[in-house]
């Protein structure tokens, strides 16, 4: 992997994780346009770290605030609104967790499809944008329940389906249960944190077991840049949709689906 490749495929990454737009309809149409090839797992490994510094760094008085209730909540029985949504996010966590065990290696080997990312790119962009328009938009995310954040947590869950976004996924679902979209955005980028760590670790390890040889130059660039696009993306992103909605990414996602199919059925 040349830099250029490494800088193109960490920002599109870094953009793409947070937005409701999915990441794997982005990352597969280098290799699809340029014949680029599979970046790798020490590559994966690098952009895991990149995103997860972002949101963990963007959110971090939360972060430190949610950490210290959840604990005081075990060591001390304390009962705040902040150890309720850090156990919420935790019980969110669960089916993705479960789903990816059970369902990881027949969605690589059926589902991981240009054609399959396309069609769901579209679906869920038209799932976002039905939702978007009809929810209520009155709780905020210290609302969640068990039920609620179960709910989400199986959202998150179905968008290891390429295409189908989990951001994109998880904020419907929270706008569906009515959710502000502010609020919906925050629980999605809170519940990223522990599913991106679980992620990256289980990369890891699969990294150390391959002896994959790495080169410690491209890892840099795609850590530093997937960090940059990702802490920026969510900035701005928390800031349109509470002027704009999510029509702007319902009308990109509809693009890029047909767009998709269209390059598809040429080819």
């Amino acid at each position: 992997m040349s830099y250029f490749e490494a800088f193109i495929l960490a920002l599109i990454q870094g953009l793409t994780e947070f937005l409701p737009i999915s990441s794997s309809a982005h990352l597969i149409l280098p290799s699809a346009v340029f014949g680029w090839a599979d970046q790798g797992l020490a590559f994966d490994v690098a952009v895991h770290v990149g995103t997860l510094a972002a949101v963990m760094i963007y959110f971090r008085s939360e972060v430190v605030s949610l950490l210290t209730a959840f604990f005081a909540s075990i060591f001390k029985g304390d009962r705040t609104k902040e150890a309720k949504l850090a156990w919420m996010i935790l019980l969110a966590t669960i089916p993705a967790c479960i789903f990816g065990l059970f369902m990881k290696d027949i969605i690589e080997i059926y589902l991981r499809s240009a054609w399959v990312i396309a069609i769901t790119t579209i679906v869920f962009g038209l799932l976002l944008w039905y939702v978007d328009k009809n929810a209520p938009l009155v709780d905020d995310e210290y609302q969640a329940d068990w039920k609620k954040s179960l709910i989400i947590g199986v959202s998150q869950a179905l968008a290891m389906i390429p295409g189908t976004s989990r951001s994109g996924a998880t904020i419907t679902a929270a706008l569906y249960l009515g959710f502000t979209r502010e609020a919906a955005a925050r629980f999605s980028f809170l519940m990223s944190i522990p599913i991106i760590l679980l992620a990256g670790g289980y990369l890891t390890m699969k990294l150390v077991a391959s002896g994959e040889a790495v080169h410690l130059g491209v890892l840099a660039t795609g850590i530093i840049t997937s960090f940059i696009s990702a802490y920026i993306c969510i900035h701005f992103f928390l800031k349109l949709i509470s002027r704009m909605g999510m029509m702007p990414f319902v009308i990109y996602r509809l693009m890029l689906g047909f767009g998709l199919l269209g390059f598809l059925m040429m080819n």
